[in-house]
């Protein structure tokens, strides 16, 4: 290591960055993967992910000059429950429960970007926004490990960090692979409810819960709903049932621990917001950006799989919402509700 690759790898620890590690510029190993995937339809209707491949294949046609790409982690586990002991109602994924990661890190990237002006060079910063690769260079470099889920694995964090590069003109020494460590381990694959990791590192985002919660704008499809049980925002299950979490430790940001004022409302409190408490609620936070109707027509959902006599109050004020993909998905959970409660059998 040259002093130069020293003083960053510093400069991100300082900056509270888990794992700073740095990648040659080239041709994403997964280029061919990557492209197949997008010819068979697997991205589902991400439409952004198709456009200039050429450029998400190959920093180099993203920064002109590039020579290095420098890979950071930042831990983000929060801990196994945002909720009391006994009073949890529903599950969000663990990157949001509190404010947008993006903010944070975009914030210390732009700090770590000026420390390298008197190195010289030219840098363009990502947080997963751009058109790069990232997982594959971070393979590169060492930091971690594509797991058979696609998910990143890190020896010492799990699968609880955020990945952000730093693309540069810099000519830095790059870091060696530390390897694949998944061995013969298929549990990510055996626990996805809906079957959406088709194969050793190839998800159909088509039935990706967190696709489907998240990135997908119309009505879920039915033939997920049930399996998507009490998840209202996002999936966890493949993440958490990696064995190298039992190396993660508690994030050291506060930032990324769960808010009360999310956590403290039951599911059929969601089903009240209008657009200004939904935009209130959930200020600062990644939800916020799916909007209102997808929010409520997951929490729909999550209702017709788990809610009971006591929640049809709230789903038939949400039945008549003036959006249909609320409406649509509080019906369907008003019958699952009231299948479920006719099939119980009564006293003679």
């Amino acid at each position: 290591m040259t002093a130069a690759e020293d003083r960053i790898k510093r400069w991100a620890a300082d900056l509270g960055f888990d794992d700073c590690r740095i990648a040659a510029a080239a041709e994403a190993g997964h280029a061919a993967e990557f492209r197949q995937w997008l010819a068979d339809g697997n991205h589902a209707d991400m439409a952004w992910m198709e456009r200039t491949p050429e450029r998400r294949c190959d920093p180099r046609n993203v920064l002109d000059g590039c020579r290095s790409v420098i890979c950071l982690a930042l831990n983000y586990f929060p801990g196994n429950s945002p909720f009391p002991e006994n009073q949890g109602s529903y599950r969000i994924a663990r990157y949001a429960w509190n404010d947008d990661y993006h903010d944070l890190i975009e914030g210390r990237l732009d700090e770590l970007t000026a420390k390298l002006a008197p190195l010289g060079g030219t840098h363009k910063r990502y947080v997963d926004t751009g058109p790069v690769l990232e997982r594959d260079f971070a393979t590169d470099a060492g930091l971690g490990w594509n797991g058979k889920s696609t998910v990143q694995i890190h020896r010492r964090l799990g699968t609880w960090f955020f990945l952000a590069e730093i693309l540069t003109t810099l000519d830095l020494t790059p870091d060696p692979p530390f390897g694949d460590h998944c061995g013969k381990c298929t549990r990510c694959i055996t626990a996805c409810p809906t079957r959406a990791i088709t194969a050793p590192h190839r998800l159909d985002a088509r039935r990706c819960i967190s696709y489907l919660t998240i990135e997908h704008k119309g009505p879920i499809p039915e033939e997920f709903r049930e399996a998507i049980g009490d998840r209202i925002y996002g999936c966890d299950d493949c993440l958490d049932a990696c064995p190298w979490n039992r190396f993660a430790q508690v994030s050291r940001e506060a930032t990324f621990h769960a808010r009360t004022g999310i956590f403290s409302h039951s599911l059929r409190d969601f089903l009240s917001l209008d657009d200004e408490s939904f935009r209130r609620c959930f200020a600062r936070s990644p939800i916020k950006r799916i909007k209102r109707p997808r929010f409520l027509r997951n929490v729909c959902v999550a209702l017709g799989n788990t809610g009971s006599h006591a929640d049809l109050d709230a789903l038939h004020h949400a039945a008549a919402d003036p959006d249909p993909l609320v409406s649509e998905h509080a019906l369907w959970a008003i019958h699952r509700i009231q299948d479920r409660q006719s099939a119980i059998p009564h006293p003679p």
